[in-house]
């Protein structure tokens, strides 16, 4: 089990790490059954946002519905970067850097934030499956604010 070196370059059929482009279309399509696909039926969600966890499609289906629902005419754009996998026949571990754009309905970049995300698959039928996904940014020691914003 060797980690692979950071990559932004495309990955290949059966590279785990092929779920973070089915991710980010799904988000910019504000598909809630195609985002759902790629997640395991028992997945845990550890979320920047609202709870500590989710736990189960149901649990994580209304958290997705839910901000696809607060965008309006909006939409997001997610990309990543420095993309980091290990694998294994029965386990990949995939890290990345993640923005979140939102764009307006013409397609101005309105804002963005950064996020950390860490996502544990395990191959289902069909290719890897997120069975626990972790997002997170770091904190000020002083004053415990959120810093949402990578530095270049």
């Amino acid at each position: 089990m060797t980690p692979s070196a950071p990559t932004d370059s495309a990955p290949t059929p059966g590279d785990p790490t092929h779920i973070l482009s089915a991710y980010a279309a799904a988000v910019r399509a504000r598909d809630t059954e195609a985002l759902l696909a790629l997640y395991h039926p028992h997945v845990t969600v550890y979320d920047m946002w609202q709870h500590w966890q989710y736990d189960g499609l149901n649990a994580w289906r209304g958290m997705i519905e839910g901000w696809f629902a607060s965008l309006g005419n909006e939409n997001v754009d997610v990309t990543f970067d420095d993309i980091r996998s290990t694998v294994t026949p029965e386990l990949a571990l995939v890290h990345a850097f993640v923005t979140y754009a939102g764009l307006s309905a013409t397609g101005e970049r309105l804002r963005a934030m950064n996020n950390r995300i860490t996502l544990t698959l395990i191959p289902g039928e069909s290719g890897w499956l997120i069975l626990h996904e972790h997002s997170s940014a770091p904190a000020d020691f002083e004053t415990g604010k959120v810093n949402l914003h990578r530095p270049a």
